[in-house]
């Protein structure tokens, strides 16, 4: 599976603190490996985005993504907010 990244993830992931940054970095390696590895709590979102899933960092902070066929679309990384 490849993984791209939406400008969005650029400028989202560039604001966080480094050590985040690091974290985030490691987990979308884990990502790639295996999008469902339990460690990632990766799932699927409801409402007006359910057409997106999500996956976690640290704590509060989460990725937001889509499956594109075979690939991985990361579009924003962040607290609970990108939900909104």
């Amino acid at each position: 599976m490849k993984i791209f990244q939406s400008k969005k993830f650029e400028r989202s992931l560039k604001k966080l603190p480094r050590n985040i940054i690091e974290r985030t970095i490691g987990r979308v390696f884990l990502f790639e490996q295996n999008p469902f590895d339990p460690r990632l709590d990766t799932h699927k979102l409801h409402g007006k985005l359910k057409h997106l899933w999500s996956f976690s960092v640290v704590d509060r902070i989460r990725i937001l993504f889509e499956f594109d066929k075979s690939d991985a679309i990361l579009l924003d990384v962040g607290d609970h907010d990108l939900y909104r």
